[in-house]
């Protein structure tokens, strides 16, 4: 495949590393970022507006600033586009749907095989311990900005997809008994820790606990270009990771 990435930090550098290791012909074409990097051979946004299409797939890890112009040079170029951006609007998000209807585009907060059979277990699962009470808990590196992860916000929505829940973000104080219609919600930062997440069903006299525990991020720099191969094969639509995954 012939790639453009969007957001070089870590992830978009790990991505490139891996793709190239692979020797299956590969190639990072562009790299598109918040500032431009002649050095780096990084790119601004604002060079999308003139850019002819070059490669068969977007691969982007970089943040909310650079979906607008991502959205509309897929959509003006026709590009499949991989993203794994969290902290998007709701507009913004609306939009990458839509851009669905003209290209392949796949959305996911984590793209590790682990966590997305963690999350399609618990939408298993839940309904059958409707009754039992719920808390989430996500562990992180301390440089880590934004708290809950988009990670854990998936696995909420996994467990409550209707939203019926409250959510409680810790307790402190005298707050009360818990209620039965609360998740509740606990971002633990610290160290080095890539990430980690759990969650515990509480029934009578018994405990059910799942817990993903990432050892870097190359499972999700796997998981992405892995999705990255199917996607470039679909026909035009706003694709889940279940479909791609386990459809």
């Amino acid at each position: 495949m012939n790639v453009m990435i969007a957001g070089y930090g870590r992830m978009g550098q790990l991505i490139e590393q891996t793709l190239l290791a692979e020797d299956a012909g590969h190639k990072v074409v562009c790299r598109i970022d918040i500032k431009e990097d002649k050095e780096l051979g990084i790119t601004d946004a604002a060079s999308l507006e003139s850019l002819d299409r070059i490669c068969d797939l977007i691969l982007d890890f970089s943040n909310p600033t650079l979906t607008d112009a991502l959205i509309a040079y897929a959509a003006r170029t026709g590009t499949p586009l991989l993203s794994g951006t969290t902290n998007m609007s709701p507009e913004q998000m609306d939009a990458l749907k839509a851009l669905g209807e003209k290209v392949p585009v796949i959305w996911a907060s984590n793209y590790s095989f682990g966590i997305n059979l963690f999350r399609h277990i618990l939408t298993e699962i839940s309904p059958v311990l409707a009754d039992w009470d719920v808390e989430v808990t996500e562990t992180h590196h301390n440089r880590k900005v934004d708290a809950p992860s988009g990670t854990a916000k998936t696995l909420i929505e996994a467990i409550d997809p209707e939203g019926e829940c409250k959510l409680v973000f810790g307790r402190e104080g005298n707050c009360g008994a818990r209620t039965k219609k609360e998740i509740g919600v606990h971002a633990l930062r610290g160290g080095t820790v890539v990430g980690e997440h759990k969650v515990d069903f509480f029934g009578e006299d018994e405990v059910f606990e799942i817990t993903h525990k990432m050892g870097s991020r190359q499972i999700l720099v796997n998981g992405a270009i892995a999705m990255g191969k199917k996607l470039v094969e679909q026909t035009p639509g706003f694709y889940s990771i279940d479909q791609l995954m386990f459809g």
